[in-house]
């Protein structure tokens, strides 16, 4: 019913559009941005529902509970330690490999609030994994869902964090000062 809702709210009430094409790799992470609002959480969901295709994201293990699990699970939530014990890329970077299909979402920004410098975790483990990264933008401002096409990584993190966040450019998320490159 959640997931109803949520495609309900993307492309009827919001009435976001999909620009791009989704590839039919198995394994993926999608770099998301921006990430301002809990808003952009429900787009996501309804986005893959209208896709039509597995997405992961990872949250903290804190939320899964007796009543939530079955929830987040369905939506494609993996349960997380964030506590500083565990090494989160290596952590999801197993997941890459425990998975036949795993396409992860993460917001490169790593909260909904203004930062100076994206976190960099996504981008190693597409090089622990091999995995390619796949851009995708939530423009609150054009109402669209912007796929990008694949991008591999070439062990120059300055020079392939430049370019991805130009493919951001001019891109607003919901709370528009919270998303500037």
């Amino acid at each position: 019913m959640f997931s109803l809702v949520c495609r309900f709210i993307t492309f009827k009430l919001f009435k976001f559009k999909i620009k791009g094409k989704f590839p039919k790799d198995k394994k993926l992470i999608l770099l998301i941005f921006p990430h301002t609002s809990n808003w952009d959480f429900i787009i996501a969901i309804g986005t893959r529902l209208f896709l039509r295709e597995e997405i992961n994201f990872v949250i903290k293990k804190e939320y899964y509970n007796f009543f939530t699990t079955k929830f987040f699970n369905n939506l494609g939530g993996k349960p997380i330690d964030r506590s500083g014990k565990m090494n989160t890329v290596e952590t999801v970077s197993k997941m890459f490999n425990d998975n036949k299909i795993f396409r992860i979402a993460i917001a490169p920004e790593g909260t909904r609030k203004l930062v100076k410098e994206w976190k960099t975790g996504f981008y190693y483990i597409a090089l622990m994994t091999n995995c390619k990264i796949l851009p995708v933008a939530i423009d609150w401002k054009s109402r669209e869902i912007k796929i990008f096409k694949l991008f591999t990584v070439t062990s120059n993190l300055k020079k392939d964090l430049k370019f991805l966040k130009s493919l951001f450019k001019g891109v607003k998320g919901r709370i528009a000062t919270n998303s500037i490159i």
